[in-house]
């Protein structure tokens, strides 16, 4: 077992970075809110099923509670709100480059609220780990014009926000619980505001094609169940700055996996931005050397 967890940061990674798929696929077929709502409510579904067949379909109130208010930020807040300014204009490269701040927001906070220690050598990698995004990012920030305002602007901040903050309430509140459990009342909060965003700002009107079906699916059973679930994993067991960085090596697998499957440019500049951004999360990920965390 503690082999395949060795895996876990490499695969959520890989994971992650191929929602970009579903969401270039989905955006035209459906309004971002609805598609949401639709996602979450099929990924709380597998998940109740999952707890039912298990037999474990209980959890106490309070960390119930906890976890619907993971789900409205992870899930709700972030991924609608990156959602809403790329369909409102805002360029893809340029929301990636706003969630690009994340790990540095989450590491101030795991600083300040869970005690955890960040020495010299990860603030400078997340510092590396988040130039290193910026250079990857850099062939597509050409590309914003109108879409770029207050309004999408300010979204995908708090989409920003919210993650970080989400990232650290589940390391504090949820400890010891089942994680199936856990992660369908995230969907549940999740679901509830998509549901709300939905009926007060969309139309609800969905194209059902194949294009929308494979989205969905993918979404559902690789991004909502898998990586997810994998988050979560790495979240109770490690600490959230170090869990954080890993999403500064998302833009460099999502360019990657651009260049293979729909033919997108990937030049030096580019490559360079994924060397530095490794170079940035294994300084951030390192671990003190044995004798050190002995003496702790």
């Amino acid at each position: 077992m503690e082999t395949l967890k060795k895996f876990i940061p490499a695969t959520f990674v890989v994971l992650w970075a191929t929602g970009f798929i579903g969401a270039r696929y989905a955006m035209p077929w459906a309004e971002p809110f609805t598609f949401l709502g639709m996602r979450f409510a099929l990924a709380a579904a597998i998940l109740l099923i999952a707890m039912l067949a298990r037999g474990r379909a209980r959890l106490p109130h309070n960390q119930a509670l906890h976890s619907i208010g993971v789900g409205i930020l992870m899930q709700g807040v972030y991924l609608g709100g990156v959602f809403w300014a790329v369909h409102h204009g805002m360029p893809a490269g340029l929301a990636g480059l706003i969630a690009g701040l994340q790990p540095l927001i989450t590491a101030v906070l795991a600083g300040t609220m869970l005690g955890e220690r960040i020495l010299p050598r990860h603030w400078l990698g997340l510092a590396a780990g988040f130039a290193g995004v910026v250079i990857v990012f850099w062939p597509k920030l050409g590309a914003a014009g109108g879409g770029v305002d207050a309004a999408t602007l300010s979204a995908c901040l708090a989409a920003v926000l919210a993650i970080s903050v989400g990232t650290i309430w589940q390391k504090r509140s949820i400890r010891g619980g089942d994680l199936v459990a856990a992660t369908f009342w995230q969907y549940v909060g999740g679901t509830v505001m998509m549901a709300l965003g939905s009926l007060l700002f969309e139309t609800r009107q969905v194209t059902v094609n194949g294009e929308l079906l494979f989205a969905l699916a993918w979404l559902v059973l690789v991004l909502s169940i898998g990586a997810i679930f994998l988050l979560m994993v790495m979240i109770r067991d490690g600490e959230t700055s170090k869990v954080a960085s890993l999403f500064y090596l998302v833009p460099a697998v999502t360019a990657i996996l651009a260049f293979f499957l729909f033919g997108e440019q990937l030049d030096a500049i580019q490559l360079a931005g994924m060397a530095i951004a490794t170079v940035g999360v294994g300084l951030a990920t390192a671990q003190p050397p044995t004798r050190a965390r002995a003496s702790r």
